[in-house]
């Protein structure tokens, strides 16, 4: 990889991370009643979604869907059989419960994540369309309908959001 693909790879990672850092601050500052702070981080937040992106096309990662698709199921699958795992090991061993349980819900997630990629690229070309809910306490997405809880954090129905 060259000099300017690594510096690329770290822009798009650094500005991921900026992106969703200001949304949390922005959710953050909303909840403390900083409306126009809350605004300024998520227009922060939407330029580095356009920082990110520019990096991303620059590299020459964005492709075909069926190459797309390819690539968020072997991310999703590397994510919970090899990045995760050691990961929930680790915060159980240093007994911190919140990570513990972020990582573990983040592992069961990314499974679901990877099926139903694996799902549109079976189905690629038929135009199915169906709707996604994503539970707003873990992530877990769900296809079809929200479900009345969530299998992964127990959350109720109410605590998913409709993706469009």
């Amino acid at each position: 990889m060259s000099n300017t693909d690594q510096n690329l790879m770290n822009a798009f990672a650094g500005e991921s991370q900026a992106n969703r850092k200001y949304l949390a601050f922005a959710k953050k500052a909303e909840e403390e009643g900083y409306a126009q702070v809350a605004r300024l981080f998520r227009a922060a937040a939407a330029a580095e979604t356009i920082h990110a992106h520019n990096h991303l096309r620059a590299l020459g990662a964005v492709k075909s869907t069926k190459d797309n698709l390819l690539a968020a199921i072997g991310g999703e699958t590397y994510e919970f059989q090899k990045m995760y795992p050691p990961m929930i090991a680790s915060a159980k061993e240093d007994g911190n419960d919140k990570a513990f349980m972020s990582f573990r819900g983040a592992n069961e997630v990314e499974k679901i994540h990877a099926a139903l990629y694996q799902k549109a690229l079976d189905t690629l070309g038929t135009n199915v369309v169906t709707d996604y809910y994503v539970c707003s306490v873990c992530g877990y997405t769900a296809e079809g309908e929200a479900p009345d809880e969530c299998p992964v954090c127990k959350a109720k129905k109410r605590a998913f959001q409709k993706a469009e």
